[in-house]
């Protein structure tokens, strides 16, 4: 493909993108990997020249652009290759006229922007749309992360969690044979921490109530060395059912799956009522922290679903208290940097929870507010609120 060919390639991609934001389509990696299975004329070089055009321009426009042609004519605006690559050729985008307008630049819609000013610094904002780390969690079960470490020579430990591993980008993880043997799972350190905050315990009842595909329940299954009571719950039956084939891998053994009905979970839920040591809600949410991944996400984002996304919340931590044990722990988290997603969450459920405590999430018996944030600029991780509270004996 030509420079010109690749740009209107990237316009077509960011066509479908715009209107998937607007429309709540499918994510942008699934539209990409959509496109190019029709178009096998596109060689490895290609595609990923392409790929960096579209997410290049997703990055640059704060707002939702008309059409891809404004995305792309954005990024035109900053790169003089792009700009040439506007040729008019039979395979390329037509030439740039006068009187055309570029999506505009930015972090985020102004709203957005402003109510992030809330719990972060301006010089933090550009941090949210950098490129994403790769990293790793080491499954305990199989394996310990020096022996990880010593299979993949270009990787470091983890600042913070006690099994991260972090790689270069681009590393096709899944072809690894440590991968086809279990040893690994690919999990941001963040994430991995929300699971440490759990503090888990071989032998206990641990509710996952938000599982989805399963990523922190197969944490928690290592935590507890595949002994005791591990129950993964979700809405979405198709996520949910990629959890079995990977505990499989994982070589976790007690983990349970129960598919709920949305608004209706309590009821699914009323035999486990009071006999967890932990429950885990990792809550549906805005999803501000995982920009680096998926940067056209903010382009769906309304003041409205936020609203809703904060009733459900609150709703679901009040379902996931009635199934903790006394004397056990809710821990809450949600993959989002707004206070009202987060330290508001948290300081509301205090304040209807008689006799429950907030302590730090990520040190045991340390009294701490309501709530921790790990930031992309601060934590070098996707962005996360977690809070752990613990219900009186």
């Amino acid at each position: 493909m030509t420079p010109a060919a690749r740009a209107q390639a990237a316009i077509e991609l960011l066509d479908a993108i715009v209107a998937a934001a607007a429309g709540g389509g499918a994510a942008a990696d699934t539209l990409i990997a959509r496109f190019f299975k029709t178009r096998r004329y596109a060689g490895s070089k290609d595609r990923r020249a392409v790929r960096e055009l579209v997410y290049a321009a997703i990055r640059r426009a704060g707002e939702r652009p008309a059409s891809g042609r404004a995305a792309l004519l954005g990024l035109a605006a900053d790169d003089t290759l792009v700009a040439a690559a506007f040729d008019g050729s039979p395979h390329g985008p037509a030439p740039i006229e006068a009187d055309e307008v570029p999506a505009s630049a930015g972090t985020a819609p102004a709203w957005l922007v402003e109510a992030l000013g809330e719990t972060l610094a301006a010089d933090e904002l550009p941090h949210l749309l950098a490129r994403a780390p790769l990293d790793l969690r080491v499954n305990r079960l199989k394996t310990d992360r020096a022996r990880v470490l010593a299979a993949l020579p270009e990787a470091v430990a983890g600042a913070h969690a006690a099994d991260a591993v972090r790689l270069p980008e681009g590393l096709a993880v899944e072809a690894l044979p440590i991968w086809a043997d279990g040893w690994i799972e690919i999990q941001d350190e963040g994430s991995q921490l929300i699971a440490e905050a759990c503090r888990a315990a071989p032998g206990t009842t641990v509710i996952d109530l938000c599982a989805g595909a399963g990523g922190k329940t197969l944490a928690l299954a290592a935590a507890m060395a595949d002994r005791g009571r591990l129950i993964a719950c979700d809405t979405d039956r198709a996520r949910l059912s990629r959890l079995a084939p990977r505990a499989v891998r994982a070589g976790a053994t007690i983990v349970g799956t129960r598919l709920l009905d949305p608004g209706r979970e309590a009821a699914a839920l009323d035999d486990l009522a009071g006999g967890a040591a932990v429950v885990l809600v990792d809550a549906p949410c805005s999803g501000t922290g995982t920009w680096r991944r998926n940067p056209e996400a903010r382009w769906r984002l309304t003041p409205q679903r936020i609203a809703r996304l904060v009733n459900t919340q609150a709703r679901l931590m009040d379902v996931a208290a009635a199934l903790v044990a006394p004397g056990g722990a809710l821990v809450y988290a949600v993959c989002s940097l707004l206070a009202a997603e987060g330290q508001a969450q948290a300081e509301a459920f205090l304040a209807r929870a008689p006799g429950w405590s907030a302590e730090d999430p990520f040190a045991a018996g340390r009294p701490h507010g309501p709530g921790r944030l790990l930031t992309p600029a601060h934590d070098r991780t996707d962005g996360f609120f977690v809070a752990r509270f613990t219900r009186p004996c």
